[in-house]
């Protein structure tokens, strides 16, 4: 891995950490902003689900194909590029309306090219991790970590800001600071990613070509086939991030409009989500590891998941809601730490790039579908049926490392493929972007 020959510099790395902070908050805004600007300006929640469908697609896409490219473009010029193509695309959005010339097509066109240009972005910032903690003389854990946490904070303020303005100056203005975040972020990473030779080109890296893709999502999917436990995630995560996408794209959305009195609620509510989120993340990498892996990632689950659906639709006031949402972020922050670990404990190192490569964008693979079916739900029978029922489908995704016994290898102990290949002990991380695992998104 090469590095910066200079060593205990903290600047790239915190350069990298306010950008991420400034970009995410930022994220957290549309998140909250664009389903209520359709809302508002369409009365309509099937349409509502077609531009989280228009804005989740591409993820998929982007999740695929996009690794090799970045090594050769150059991790910094690709997250330069990312910031400044979603900060113009999400900036268009409220300006074509105040013009007037905003048709329900062009919106959707600018969330599909966000979504698109959004993951690689995303993924050049986590490779440049290892590299940057290095070069700032701290360990791989504990910027990820920083990462991690900046990033849950970072969405938690965005949410309680997004609620906010949007109740004193309408969704177009979080959408102007949402664009204008990125384009700050732009300019961070432009200027402390600069001279940073792991940011640069690699300029060692083969041709990029139609058959070397194939031949290394080949590699992925038939790593991921055979290994039955890191299918099963990909399988569950799936569905959930699709009902997921369905909640925060569509469902809780109008929820909050028709019975929690606006956005603030929503604001409050996804706050309350990030929070819990954090302290789960906490808890965990204080006390999770004497307790076992597979207990930990089913408990987390269906606390992070069902009660929210149940309580959404059964009750119509704030509190009952905010309460869950709390509980369920707590849940929800252990999820990734568990992943994290099954994954660097069971793949090759050489491999991680294809198999989470395939393993992600299978996990994203329902998201669009899911907020597309929630709109045309809502639309056909209410909200409330719409919750109940698929809060029930989760409930059953939920219940499956309880039923099926390939859950039960997800201890240290039946990982023997990573050490087959590596060093003894734990899988260590690499400097891919997709060690990442398959990773729930949440509310």
């Amino acid at each position: 891995m090469e590095l910066d020959p200079r060593t205990g510099d903290r600047r790239p790395l915190t350069a990298l950490l306010v950008a991420n902070t400034v970009s995410v908050t930022g994220s957290a805004l549309t998140l909250i902003g664009v389903p209520l600007f359709v809302l508002e300006t369409t009365e309509s929640p099937a349409r509502a689900g077609v531009v989280a469908f228009c804005a989740t697609l591409p993820i998929v896409v982007a999740a695929l194909v996009g690794g090799p490219v970045i090594d050769r473009i150059g991790r910094r010029r690709v997250s330069v590029l990312s910031d400044l193509v979603c900060g113009l695309a999400v900036g268009a959005i409220p300006l074509l309306h105040a013009l007037g010339v905003l048709e329900f097509w062009m919106l959707c066109a600018l969330m599909a090219v966000s979504g698109l240009v959004h993951t690689p972005g995303l993924t050049a910032r986590s490779v440049l991790l290892p590299n940057l903690a290095q070069h700032a003389g701290t360990t791989v854990t504990r910027a990820a970590g920083l990462f991690d946490g900046v990033s849950r904070g970072a969405r938690m303020a965005g949410s309680v800001l997004a609620g906010v303005l949007i109740a004193m100056t309408g969704a177009e203005t979080v959408l102007y600071l949402d664009a204008g975040s990125f384009l700050v972020s732009a300019a961070l990473l432009a200027a402390g990613l600069r001279g940073v030779a792991a940011a640069d080109p690699q300029r060692g890296a083969g041709p990029v070509s139609f058959a070397s893709y194939r031949t290394e999502l080949r590699e992925g999917y038939a790593f991921l086939l055979r290994t039955r436990l890191l299918l099963a995630v990909t399988v569950m995560v799936m569905v959930t991030n699709g009902l997921d996408q369905a909640w925060s794209g569509v469902l809780l959305p109008v929820h909050a409009k028709e019975e929690l009195g606006g956005p603030e609620a929503l604001g409050l509510l996804g706050a309350l989500f990030g929070g819990g989120a954090l302290v789960g993340a906490l808890v965990f990498s204080a006390v999770g590891e004497r307790f076992p892996r597979r207990a930990v990632f089913a408990v987390a689950f269906l606390l992070s998941g069902p009660p929210r659906w149940a309580v959404a639709a059964l009750t119509g006031t704030t509190l009952p809601l905010a309460v869950t949402m709390a509980l369920g972020g707590i849940g929800a922050g252990m999820l990734n730490p568990v992943l994290t670990g099954v994954v660097f404990e069971r793949v090759p190192e050489e491999l991680r790039s294809r198999v989470a490569g395939v393993s992600m964008a299978g996990a994203e693979l329902a998201m669009p579908v899911g907020a597309l079916t929630a709109g045309v739900l809502v639309q056909a029978a209410g909200v409330t049926p719409a919750l109940l029922a698929l809060g029930g489908v989760y409930l059953l995704a939920t219940l499956s490392p309880l039923v099926f016994p390939v859950w039960r290898t997800m201890g240290p102990e039946h990982a023997t493929v990573g050490r087959a290949v590596s060093r003894p002990g734990p899988g260590r991380p690499s400097g891919a972007p997709a060690a990442s695992p398959p990773r729930p998104t949440g509310s």
